[in-house]
């Protein structure tokens, strides 16, 4: 079993899988009222709030998988992309863990984790629809598995707060980067869209909630980046902006600003960043001969995303369930289930790096 602990952004998560990939344990302490106050997350408080959450997170996850450190065979911990501050947290609790018990230390890319979340399994459920992200034990592991085995790639989607990137996955652990935002994150402009409209952080939820059941809107333009994989989606934010401030939504909204027109604007915003990222996704897996799309971040829980991609794509598409889609050690011990059966280890040396990247280079 891999304990993965994370602590990049403003969660505080420890997770438990086996060797199969199934999911023994994720639990996960939020901050997200504790920002909400700010309207975004406050560098400084997220890293002082890992302090306190960590260790009671670590203990929770032992408890819930049945196990102790005996059963533990290495310690996955992440250590980049991320807050400096906050990777410091989760970083140093899993050097002191490992120091104490002799078990093997494993350094993540969280970027890696979110890719690898759609290995995991949980345990097998009713049927249920894509959009819900139920997963079959295996089921994601077996087909993408499955893929790599037969000679072809893996198209992969991150999209979170701070991260939409291409990347292709050749085989277990080697990344190729082909693609990425010029401007804001997916994540972040539905954060900043919510903001405008007047709606709680975090955005996409917000969003996607007022825009439920909305059936017309006055559609806004997309920004293609023709000839490119790259995103681009500060420009539809500006657009959001601008017809706010025509509709008298924002900076305040007026006595004539309708729940109604808020609604609209939201579901005209949501399908156009939906429709952006399922059409040049699919559209890059034709290109390099992909056996099957992976998409993976907090903004693969978004609803109408997971519905488009499984009704677009030509090929199957693997999205994590909802539950291992936004930040979580399950993920991390996933990826670590991976790196440390490859033979991966690291020692002391290994240092939280704020920038770290996936995949760089353009593949041949």
């Amino acid at each position: 079993m891999i304990l993965g602990i994370e602590t990049s952004c403003d969660e505080t998560s420890a997770g438990i899988v086996d060797e199969d990939g199934k999911v023994l344990a994720n639990v996960v302490a939020t901050q997200v009222d504790v920002h909400a106050r700010y309207g975004g997350i406050v560098p400084e408080v997220a890293s002082r709030q890992h302090v306190i959450d960590i260790r009671p997170v670590v203990t929770a996850a032992l408890r819930e998988a049945d196990t102790d450190w005996d059963g533990i065979d290495a310690i996955a911990v992440t250590h980049g992309p991320g807050l400096a501050g906050s990777l410091i947290v989760g970083l140093n609790l899993a050097k002191g863990l490992s120091a104490a018990t002799g078990i093997p230390l494993v350094g993540v890319n969280h970027l890696e984790g979110h890719i690898y979340a759609a290995w995991a399994s949980l345990e097998p459920g009713p049927e249920s629809s894509p959009r819900s992200g139920a997963q079959f034990a295996g089921y994601g592991r077996q087909l993408l598995d499955g893929v790599l085995a037969a000679g072809k790639s893996l198209m992969c989607l991150l999209v979170s707060g701070g991260h939409t990137e291409l990347v292709l996955m050749r085989g277990v652990n080697r990344f190729e980067l082909i693609g990425q935002t010029r401007d804001d994150a997916a994540g972040e402009a539905f954060d900043k869209v919510a903001r405008v409209l007047g709606l709680r952080y975090p955005g996409g939820p917000e969003i996607q909630r007022v825009a439920d059941g909305v059936s017309e809107t006055e559609p806004i333009s997309r920004a293609w980046m023709r000839g490119t994989h790259d995103f681009s989606f500060s420009g539809i934010k500006t657009a959001v902006l601008n017809r706010a401030r025509r509709e008298g939504i924002y900076p305040k909204p007026t006595s004539g600003a309708s729940e109604e027109l808020i609604a609209s604007l939201a579901k005209a915003f949501q399908d156009s960043v939906v429709d952006v990222l399922v059409t040049k996704t699919v559209a890059a897996a034709e290109e390099f001969g992909c056996g099957a799309i992976v998409v993976a971040g907090g903004v693969a829980a978004n609803g109408p995303l997971r519905d488009a991609f499984h009704e677009k794509s030509p090929v199957p598409v693997v999205i994590p369930p909802i539950s291992l889609c936004t930040d979580n050690g399950a993920m991390i011990a996933m990826a670590g289930v991976r790196r440390y059966a490859s033979g991966a280890k690291d020692g002391w040396s290994l240092d939280v790096e704020p920038g770290l990247r996936i995949g760089a280079g353009v593949p041949e």
